[in-house]
């Protein structure tokens, strides 16, 4: 059972070849790599052009950050004031959640608690959990604002970041975050074309047109200062965070967790709140 909570926890940090071709695959899968950790084969899924791997567990590449959800991180969490803590026996720290020594500035509102989601479009577990994110999104605490934050990797994962910011300049992004899921995970159009920049750019506007949008306009906020600015940002909060699988939360600049540490899925919906709950009581 363990393995199986795992398994649909996250996507490792990757780089892999794609095919060279931009024709989407009928019959696309993910190549998963050998760990010790991976007794259980990982489900395979892909879309077009993308290949991405679907791990056990969710994997941490840099050996001291893998190192901090353990006894140094535990050190680190005894030694916080009491302030910095959850109560005792519902969530344990180094467990549920690694606490970010030192806690990084946020741009959250006075008053309020910043809650990040770092995602990739190209994730099938960012996919599925995707739709509770949103159900909780609509009735969470006002005090919390909630941020999506692509994750920009490698040559795909900028691709979809730049897709995102550019629905987000335009104003769509409330109205087509999931149908750009959708079209990946479901349909199999990767909306990106391997080593072609201008070929993710003409499948990118495409799919904008068919839902509405003005390719002239999406062509404008594409190239924009702001996008950039944004995807910049991303890249930015990347690398602070140390982000290496997602789905991956950061509350307040203070806790990190994900489906995995939490313990599942309306698990994690429930530490979320309450380590934001913790943080707007301080």
């Amino acid at each position: 059972m363990i393995l199986l909570v795992m398994s649909l926890a996250a996507c490792a940090r990757e780089n892999p070849a794609a095919p060279a071709s931009g024709a989407a695959s009928p019959n696309p899968t993910l190549a998963a790599p050998a760990t010790a950790a991976s007794a259980t084969p990982a489900p395979a899924h892909a879309a077009g052009d993308l290949t991405a791997a679907a791990v056990t567990q969710q994997e941490r590449g840099d050996p001291v950050a893998a190192a901090d959800t353990g006894s140094s991180a535990l050190e680190r969490i005894a030694a916080l004031p009491s302030a910095g803590q959850l109560p005792a026996g519902k969530w344990v720290p180094g467990t549920n959640y690694k606490v970010i020594a030192p806690a990084q500035p946020t741009d959250a509102s006075p008053g309020k608690v910043e809650v990040i989601e770092m995602f990739w479009y190209g994730c099938p577990h960012c996919f599925a959990l995707d739709p509770i994110i949103e159900s909780w999104r609509k009735n969470k605490a006002p005090y919390i604002e909630f941020v999506r934050v692509p994750v920009m990797w490698g040559e795909a994962h900028r691709a979809h970041a730049r897709l995102f910011y550019t629905l987000q300049a335009l104003g769509k992004l409330e109205e087509l975050h999931a149908a750009v899921f959708n079209e990946i995970q479901s349909t199999g159009d990767s909306l990106y074309v391997q080593g072609d920049e201008q070929g993710t750019q003409r499948v990118q506007v495409q799919f904008a047109r068919t839902h509405g949008v003005d390719p002239t306009e999406f062509l404008k906020a594409y190239s924009s200062f702001a996008v950039q600015t944004n995807l910049e940002k991303a890249d930015e909060l990347e690398r602070r965070y140390k982000i290496d699988a997602v789905p991956t939360f950061v509350i307040d600049g203070k806790y990190e967790t994900d489906v995995a540490q939490a313990g599942g899925q309306e698990n994690l919906v429930q530490l979320i709140n309450d380590l934001s709950a913790s943080e707007k009581r301080h």
